[in-house]
Formats: C-alpha cells, sequence, structure tokens
C-alpha cells in the first residue's frame, strides 16, 4: 500500500518538474516559478520524491478537514439543530484524534529518517572537494588533484556578461564531473555560512572550528546556481554558489590546468563586494 502511495506521489513530483523552464532545468530559478526546480542528482530526487509524499498526505487532511467542518456546518446549524447538544467528552473521539495523528507521524518519520541517513555522506565516494565560507565568498579545495585552492566570488553587475545570471554567476565555479560520487567537506573561516544548491539537493551549513560532511553525484552537465543560506552578515546576499558539471575527460584536463593556475594561491588576494559602512549610534545622533 505504501508502495503504492509513494508511486502516486513520485508521479505527481514528475508532473510539477515538466512544467518547469529550460533555464530551470540548467540549475536555475525562474520568475514565478512555484514548484521545486528539476532535480540533478541522487538526492535532489529523493527530496522531491518525499516532498511529493508530504504534499499528498497534507492535502488528503485538508481536504478532510474541510469536508467535516462542512458537515459540521450543515447538520449543526441553528435551523436545523435549535436545541445544542450538552455532551463535552467522547473517549471513542478523543482517542481516535490523538492517535490517528500520530500514526501519521510514524509515517512520515521512516521515509524522512532514510532520506537523511541517505543524504548524510557517502562510504564510496570517488573525489574530495573542501568547501570554505568566507564574508562574503567561498573558497574551494580539491586535496586529490594536487591540493590546488582557489576562490569563487561573485561577479559585480558592470562585469556580467550576456547570459550569466545576475547576483548568482561567479568567477570561478566549483567543478566536479558528472557521474561521480563526490565527497564534500565544508567548513567556515570567520561565522557560520550554509553551502546550498537546491536542484543538486544540498544545504549544509559551513561552521568554524568544525568539519561537516556531506556528498553530491550530477547527473547531467550544466552549471547549477544556489547561494549562502545562512545571515552571516551585510553582503550575505552577495555570495552565491555556482557548481559546474562536466564529462570526466573535461574534468581530467580542467583539473591539470587548475592546478597550475591556482598553483601559487597562498594568502587569499580576493577581491570581494564591500560592504555598505555602518552609521554608528553617535554619528546618527548628531
Amino acid at each position: 500500500m505504501f508502495t503504492h502511495f509513494r508511486s502516486v506521489a513520485t508521479l505527481i513530483a514528475l508532473a510539477c518538474a515538466t512544467v518547469a523552464s529550460d533555464s530551470s532545468a540548467a540549475g536555475l530559478a525562474t520568475p514565478w516559478q512555484v514548484d521545486l526546480q528539476p532535480a540533478a542528482s541522487p538526492v535532489a530526487e529523493q527530496i522531491q520524491s518525499f516532498n511529493a509524499i508530504l504534499f499528498t498526505m497534507e492535502a488528503l487532511i485538508t481536504l478532510g478537514v474541510l469536508g467535516l467542518m462542512g458537515f459540521i456546518i450543515w447538520r449543526f446549524n441553528a435551523k436545523r439543530n435549535p436545541v445544542p447538544n450538552k455532551r463535552t467528552h467522547n473517549t471513542a473521539l478523543e482517542v481516535l484524534w490523538t492517535v490517528v495523528p500520530i500514526l501519521i507521524l510514524v509515517v512520515i518519520a521512516f521515509p524522512s529518517l532514510r532520506l537523511l541517513f541517505f543524504m548524510d555522506r557517502t562510504f564510496d565516494a570517488d573525489m574530495t572537494i573542501k568547501v570554505v565560507g568566507h564574508q562574503w565568498y567561498w573558497s574551494y579545495e580539491y586535496p586529490d588533484h594536487g591540493d590546488f585552492t582557489f576562490d569563487s566570488v561573485m561577479i559585480p553587475d558592470d562585469e556580467l556578461k550576456p547570459g550569466q545570471p545576475r547576483l548568482l554567476a561567479v568567477d570561478n565555479p566549483v567543478v566536479v564531473p558528472v557521474g561521480v560520487n563526490v565527497r564534500v567537506l565544508l567548513t567556515s573561516d570567520d561565522v557560520i555560512h550554509s553551502w546550498a544548491v537546491p536542484s543538486l539537493g544540498l544545504k549544509t551549513d559551513t561552521v568554524p572550528g568544525r568539519t561537516n560532511e556531506t556528498w553530491v553525484r550530477v547527473n547531467e552537465e550544466g552549471t547549477y546556481y544556489g547561494m549562502c543560506s545562512e545571515l552571516c552578515g551585510v553582503n550575505h546576499g552577495y555570495m552565491p554558489v555556482a557548481v559546474k558539471a562536466v564529462s570526466k575527460a573535461e574534468f581530467d584536463v580542467w583539473s591539470k590546468n587548475a592546478k597550475q593556475e591556482f598553483a601559487d594561491n597562498g594568502a587569499s588576494t580576493t577581491r570581494v563586494v564591500q560592504a555598505p559602512r555602518e552609521v554608528s549610534p553617535r554619528e546618527v545622533s548628531q
């Protein structure tokens, strides 16, 4: 029964995905988009399937409650029921409306926990990338491909090229091969950030002094965009994430070139968008 229910929910998720536009399929949200971006990784597929299950359950519960309210309004209005019932307790009903929500939560808990364990980490990673959050940019390390490091900064409006999305395009996207399990280790250099890419099902906090772990396997080539999803200061909205998925052959060429290009990356010389000057209380009082 649960398998049949999940199949129906999955069909709903696929139907929602088909209404998304072509730009959304490339990992980019579109204006007036109300559904989720098309899934581009196994984790995102599982998240959307689980979301469809929850949506179906919520819709059924909502319809049931509305139907019950409609029946009560019709059956117990003043015209049909001039003398109201004085009953204040019904043991059977009280047990029913206590047990049923518990059973619903149990049904939700099993796929939820399974999904949490699935998206937590991979035990057969083919490569590792380290993500470090800064105010207000990201840096990426490739320990398995020469241990090079580079910074990834948002491209300002006056430097955008045709086709580059505003507030999402970066100078150096993180590059991964398609169809490869990538272990992602995340930490922060200053405050808490959150590395998030919706179409890949990624959203993990980067915490100073702590290394978190997640993983990703991108299904198709393309560039997938996200943002820092943890309020981290005045320029929080200006540290996008861009993940570029390429073929394995193209990744091998890129990694060799990147090893030479970023070989001398020691102290960061990254140009970051400057935050507005904060006004002190003394200046305000004057």
